[in-house]
């Protein structure tokens, strides 16, 4: 249960004065989420000072300024196409407002004729005609003393109004409860933050720019606080997995050693090295949680082979959950041969297997006849049960989240976790999203694999590409190359997405008629794998696609890549993108597209992509050119983002909050002393609600 103590900052936002349904609804999507709470976090991101007060005849244009005037006149808009405008005046001379799409009847309450008005905005210079175009403030003359100063500015959405937001977060300031200490208190005077509450308010209160900085005191308390609620709930989740105590899984090697002899390949050295790391776990007392990081390419999926053939070879099961029906199939292809050479039973489930057949299957499973089960988020229903499962192997996590990797290892008995990502994170960014795992990573690629010859060049060139794709897919039969084209992505909506990938299939449709598919996230599983099976089999030559072809899927054949629009990506999920060729024998081509106003640090980010393939010096180019607010967005890699912690800002915290949690666990794993509670406090706060039940449950 949330303390009463947070009851305040858990009310929805419509409990604060003048927020209506609507309004709500705004304020929840520019904050990311329904309570009060949510505004706490939305800190400012620049400043207005409205001090200036000239008067009219000196008023400067593209400066903000507050004006004292008589409103002299209302000039109505003849149509809706013009402004409606009204004159008012001092001494010195006269001011225009302009306001399109008005309501009359609003502006005539607001600036009624003859009287004195405070209005402040941006100056402009029409026709040597002093104008605002829709003042931010009109206020009473004795009001200007609270309208002159400094006024934060923050991040806003269409239809939500600057003011109203800052009324809205003045609000919820008015909630803040004195919140118990959570801290330590030497590292508190050492650092020299004030408490919790005084911070939120100094955030919220900038007086000059320098306050805005994420290294100021204030903010770096915040940032602190959020990294420390991150890092104790990943750090209870360990802990409470680890309790539960593993099952020793060892067996005397046999399926892995026919595994490896049908490979037509030797594991590279991070290969061996992980592999080694993971069955010293798997042989271990204690439970295994690692997570194996390698890059596009580097082989993760045999490795996971070979651990899972472990658990078989040990009389127990193994599981392979991937986020979607596509990558599950890819996997299950992928594993099938190494499986039948040595001899064990793998299957597929699905949410598309329905029926006597699924029912056969879940009793084959339970019954333990099932070795080996691949399949999507349909692995952890509640009617799939394994008769021993040894071993869960979650693929792309940061696609499911730390519950979903908790309830595939609880369908066993002290089942060893391990977790794959072809992501490339930055150090610090793997502190923060797995930050309760321990880490293997693979650093080469399989031998015999080819550079790939990347290019950057502006969307006027596209028909020169499509010349080239022409060449390229030939007229042959299945030896000719094959094409992926992947279309921009469109932040705002997925359909708009959806719409560029369908006008892009169109157009390639006219000039190479039968040969082209597309694939999107809104299609159903059974209609995705038969265009992707066309593909596969070289029916299709070129494929169109969102980004749902990022992750897993493996045609070796495909060795040309077009992304369109790439300065829209993140470079990381450019890297994965291009990870889609050049794994076959063939040397492969990606180009990447940009538009003609693509910034320069967007055209200097996808020279990166040219000079290397390193997935993991890209994400730590990535870092330091964007933030980890863009790469963590979830558009760009599905990792958590945090609402107060900048990474490129607080990395030095990010370590400091990882060493303090082990401590706190170290002394006081149930939560129990006076700081415990005070922490629990943290965790509810953040809403980690889910670790505060680990802290319990201990």
């Amino acid at each position: 249960m949330r303390p009463e103590i947070l009851y305040p900052l858990f009310k929805p936002l419509t409990a604060l004065p003048g927020v209506g349904p609507r309004n709500a609804k705004l304020i929840e999507h520019v904050t990311g989420g329904p309570h009060v709470v949510n505004l706490l976090w939305h800190l400012p991101t620049g400043l207005i000072d409205r001090s200036f007060q000239p008067l009219v005849h000196a008023a400067p244009a593209g400066q903000i300024a507050t004006l004292l005037v008589t409103v002299d006149k209302h000039i109505p808009a003849p149509n809706r196409r013009l402004p409606y405008r009204v004159l008012c005046s001092d001494n010195t001379g006269t001011a225009e407002l302009v306001f399109f799409h008005a309501r009359p009847d609003w502006l005539k309450k607001m600036l009624p004729i003859g009287v004195q008005r405070v209005v402040s905005g941006k100056i402009e210079h029409y026709r040597s005609v002093v104008q605002i175009t829709h003042p931010d403030h009109i206020a009473l003359p004795e009001e200007r003393g609270s309208l002159i100063g400094i006024e934060p500015i923050h991040g806003l959405t269409q239809g939500l109004s600057p003011k109203t937001l800052r009324r809205t977060i003045a609000a919820a300031l008015t909630e803040l409860p004195d919140l118990p200490q959570w801290l330590d208190e030497a590292h508190l005077e050492r650092e020299g933050w004030a408490p919790w509450k005084e911070s939120v308010l100094a955030a919220h209160q900038p007086v000059k720019e320098g306050d805005l900085d994420p290294l100021t005191s204030a903010r770096q308390r915040l940032a602190y606080d959020e990294l420390l609620a991150s890092q104790l709930a990943m750090a209870l989740a360990r802990l409470h997995i680890r309790r539960q105590g593993g099952i020793i899984t060892k067996s005397n090697g046999d399926l892995r050693a026919r595994a490896l002899k049908t490979l037509p390949y030797t594991l590279t050295e991070s290969q061996k090295t992980s592999l080694k790391e993971i069955l010293d776990d798997m042989s271990a007392q204690l439970r295994m949680l690692r997570l194996l990081q390698g890059d596009v390419g580097s082989g993760k999926t045999v490795v996971a082979a070979i651990a899972m053939l472990e658990s078989i070879s040990a009389g127990r099961q193994a599981a392979l959950m991937a986020p979607t029906e596509i990558l599950a199939r890819q996997h299950l292809a992928a594993l099938a041969p190494v499986f039948e050479a040595a001899g064990a039973r793998i299957e597929l489930l699905t949410g598309r297997l329905k029926g006597e057949p699924r029912r056969r299957l879940l009793d084959g499973l339970a019954a333990g006849d099932v070795d080996a089960l691949v399949g999507t988020h349909a692995l952890i229903q509640n009617d799939v049960m394994f008769a021993d499962l040894a071993l869960a192997v979650v693929d792309e996590q940061h696609r499911f989240g730390v519950a979903q990797r908790l309830q595939l290892a609880e369908k066993g008995q002290g089942t060893d976790v391990l977790v794959m990502t072809a992501t490339p994170i930055p150090r610090t960014l793997t502190l923060m999203a797995y930050g309760d795992l321990d880490i293997s990573r693979l650093t080469e690629k399989p031998a015999g694999r080819h550079p790939i010859d990347t290019r950057t060049m502006p969307l006027e060139r596209l028909d020169e590409v499509i010349a080239g794709i022409g060449r390229a897919i030939g007229s042959g039969e299945r030896g000719d190359r094959q094409v992926f084209w992947v279309c921009p992505l469109v932040e705002e909506s997925e359909a708009l997405d959806l719409a560029a990938a369908e006008e892009r299939f169109e157009s390639l449709g006219r000039l190479f008629p039968g040969k082209v598919g597309m694939v999107h996230g809104q299609m159903r599983g059974h209609e995705k794998d038969a265009v992707m099976a066309d593909f596969e089999a070289g029916r299709i030559r070129i494929l169109v696609a969102t980004t749902v072809i990022e992750v897993g899927v493996d045609i070796p054949t495909a060795t040309v890549m077009v992304v369109e629009h790439a300065e829209r990506f993140g470079l990381a999920q450019l890297h994965q993108l291009r990870g889609r060729i050049g794994r076959g024998s063939e040397i492969s081509t990606c180009v990447l597209l940009y538009s003609s106003t693509a910034s320069e640090t967007a055209r200097n980010r996808l020279k990166i992509l040219r000079e290397t393939e390193d997935g993991f010096k890209i994400a730590e180019e990535d870092l330091r050119l964007r933030g980890a607010g863009e790469i963590l967005g979830t558009r760009q890699s599905g990792l958590p983002a945090f609402r107060v912690a900048d990474i490129s800002a607080h990395s030095d915290l990010m370590q400091i909050a990882r060493d303090d949690a082990a401590l706190i666990l170290e002394k006081d794993p149930g939560l129990a002393t006076a700081r415990g509670k005070a922490l629990r406090v943290l965790l509810y706060l953040f809403e980690r609600d889910a670790a505060v039940t680990y802290a319990r449950s201990g």
